[in-house]
Parts: C-alpha cells; structure tokens; sequence
C-alpha cells in the first residue's frame, strides 16, 4: 500500500489532484462492491431454488458438493468453458464427497 503523502509539504493544486484521486478510487471500489453483492444475491437465490427443488424431490437438502460447488464460485473457481453440462450443475465429482 502507499505510504499517505506529508499534506502540509502539498500545494493546494496537488491536494485537490489528491483528493480527486481518492474521490475516483472510492468511487471504483463502491461500484466493484455493488457488484459483487449484486453477484453473492443472485448466487443465493440461485442455492435457494435447488433447495427448494432437491426438498419437492425428497432428496437431501445440502450436501458436501453444494457447499464445495458454492464456495468455488464464491472464491472465483468458475468451471472451464468446455464443461460439460453435467458438471455445470455441480454434478462432478469433487474430492471432498
């Protein structure tokens, strides 16, 4: 991270560059959290209609692949492009079953 700059050593123009800059950077990383929480709602939504599904079906209603397969997608382990359709649906096996 940088080191913050001695402010009184700053001219008045290189303060406001400054404070500019900063303006810029919180408002990117405002704009990265909206869509991350927008990511994480529709990933919940998405757990909550297979659970639904799997409860109608009589099936177990989490299993270890559901937590594996989440916590992959949360932590940005996308399937390849080529998946097979199977494996999109969290069908593959996975190391920890």
């Amino acid at each position: 991270m940088d080191t913050f700059p001695d402010l009184g050593s700053l001219t008045d123009q290189e303060l406001k560059d400054l404070i500019k800059e900063m303006t810029d950077e919180e408002i990117e990383v405002s704009y990265r959290r909206r869509i991350l929480h927008g990511k994480i709602d529709i990933l919940r939504a998405e757990l909550v209609s297979r659970l639904r599904r799997k409860d109608e079906s009589g099936e177990l209603l989490i299993s270890g692949a559901d937590v594996q397969r989440l916590t992959d997608i949360l932590s940005g382990n996308f399937p390849p492009p080529d998946a097979l359709p199977g494996e999109l649906s969290g069908d593959r096996p996975s190391s920890s079953d």
